[in-house]
């Protein structure tokens, strides 16, 4: 068995991969390959019709687990060669479109990730106090009462109101980063 990690089909040929290389060393006349898809003897329309070829002009069937579909070189019958290099070769444009379809869809997610970060920026610890709950407090300062008598009233720690009355600012800053 032999299982190629590593470098991308996308960038490299199946020759020129190091278990590709392997493979191709190994395989003899009557030999049968059997791959999951197609897509794993080249990611392009090209690399996989060419390799699909030398092979079969080797005299090794290949054949696919997926759909057990069998491909060998020994038709003579122009129209069956035609058919199985038309069939070929609709799969080898599948196996593309795919690849090309996961890149794309994979830049969508980049970009994606960079604006959902862009927009939900580090927004700093989540305020332990609402709106009301803030102005609340605004209020109980203004008519001279003391944070423990706040703390109470408003059902919040006696260090959130300390907080909200020695930085308003910064206080009034996270409700609006949370939008609160």
């Amino acid at each position: 068995m032999i299982a190629d990690h590593g470098l991308s089909g996308l960038s490299t040929k199946l020759r020129d991969r190091p278990e590709g290389k392997r493979l191709f060393d190994m395989l003899r006349k009557g030999d049968t390959l059997v791959v999951r898809w197609v897509d794993r003897l080249g990611r392009n329309y090209r690399d996989v019709c060419d390799t699909i070829q030398e092979f079969l002009a080797k005299g090794v069937t290949i054949r696919t687990v997926i759909n057990n579909m069998t491909f060998d070189g020994a038709t003579t019958d122009p129209i069956q060669q035609a058919v199985r290099d038309a069939l070929i070769a609709f799969m080898a444009a599948t196996a593309q479109a795919q690849a090309e379809a996961t890149k794309e869809a994979q830049k969508a997610g980049i970009e994606h990730a960079k604006v959902t970060a862009e927009a939900d920026k580090y927004r700093g610890r989540k305020p332990s106090y609402s709106r009301e709950q803030y102005q609340l407090v605004q209020d109980l300062l203004g008519q001279g009462k003391g944070a423990s008598e706040i703390a109470k009233a408003t059902n919040l720690t006696r260090q959130t109101i300390l907080r909200i009355r020695n930085t308003p600012e910064q206080a009034e800053a996270a409700l609006a980063a949370w939008r609160m």
